[in-house]
């Protein structure tokens, strides 16, 4: 199977002249003989995306962002684009004969998305950016053992400098001395690139409790020892 991926990009800037305001809107279509992503974007935050293994368009931003709604032709749209893109990707597979393409490696980073707590449900982040082509594979591990439950993958998100950047998120308790791991896949990669997180859960600090403490113990001590002197002296004159 060939990994030939093709994204067409398109970028639009739209200005508000009333509030003398630009936004950037961004629109995504790719395709390969494994993966295919449609997405429409603002300002660097995906308002939606199609949804092909549930056949669905879906909204991406909450309500309080008071976000545009697409219509439930959009979809529809999305899979007519996508069999476009398909016919352009073989028309370009034939005409160029698979020519050598330009490569950058993934950048990983894992990280939590709130203060770690135990027990306390948490979610870990496995940041993917500045590779190109798409796609990438990424998967989990847990003390070890492969994790596929509670996971969720975003879409491709282009980045100005043409690669692109993706999440990957896992739900999880924390229980202190657990492991986690990220592993991602790329073209480029000779090996998985791995990133692994430790489970810590930090104490509150005593130690400037303790320090004022001791400060204001002996601070007091050496006030009554003064008053017991300065009375003992008084007495004996």
């Amino acid at each position: 199977m060939m990994e030939v991926y093709v994204f067409i990009l398109t970028l639009v800037v739209l200005v508000s002249s009333e509030l003398d305001v630009v936004h950037e809107e961004t629109h995504v279509l790719g395709c390969s003989d494994t993966e295919e992503e449609f997405i429409y974007g603002l300002d660097g935050e995906v308002m939606f995306y199609a949804d092909f293994n549930k056949q669905e368009g879906k909204m991406s931003l909450p309500e309080f962002a008071d976000p545009v709604s697409f219509p439930e032709e959009t979809y529809q749209a999305a899979l007519a684009n996508i069999q476009i893109c398909k016919q352009n990707l073989d028309v370009c597979i034939q005409a160029y004969k698979s020519p050598q393409e330009k490569m950058d490696p993934p950048q990983t980073s894992i990280y939590p998305t709130d203060d770690v707590q135990q027990g306390v449900e948490n979610a870990l982040i496995c940041h993917v950016t500045g590779f190109f082509p798409p796609p990438v594979k990424i998967s989990w591990t847990k003390n070890n053992m492969i994790v596929t439950e509670d996971i969720s993958l975003s879409q491709y998100y282009p980045n100005s400098d043409g690669t692109y950047t993706i999440f990957s998120t896992l739900k999880f308790v924390p229980v202190e001395g657990d492991m986690y791991s990220c592993s991602v896949n790329h073209k480029i990669l000779p090996t998985p690139q791995t990133k692994t997180w430790d489970v810590e859960i930090s104490l509150p600090g005593v130690g400037p409790a303790v320090f004022c403490g001791v400060g204001l113990t002996l601070g007091l001590l050496g006030v009554a020892a003064g008053t017991f002197f300065l009375i003992k002296g008084n007495n004996c004159n």
